[in-house]
């Protein structure tokens, strides 16, 4: 009672084996997080990641001019790690 759900990446859309999007119903006290902890848990974060050489795993690359076909292979759902444009 009382508590505070905030989802963070939700990748599933609409379906998936936890129906996350029943979270966001007008009697649930869940909200899509945009941003959690404070500016010192950022720049901790990123110097451990800078430390430990953690580098993201990417998937594919889309020139700005192909936008359309990033967001088909993401909605493809065939991609593990990022989709990136470049410009």
């Amino acid at each position: 009672m009382g508590g505070h759900i905030a989802l963070i990446g939700v990748l599933t859309g609409i379906s998936g084996e936890v129906p996350t999007y029943l979270l966001f119903s007008p009697a649930s006290c869940a909200s899509p997080a945009s941003m959690v902890g404070s500016r010192k848990d950022q720049l901790d974060m990123n110097r451990a990641i800078a430390a430990s050489g953690m580098k993201p795993v990417i998937d594919s690359s889309f020139g700005l001019d192909s936008i359309a076909d990033a967001f088909r292979h993401q909605e493809s759902q065939k991609h593990f790690g990022k989709i990136c444009l470049e410009f």
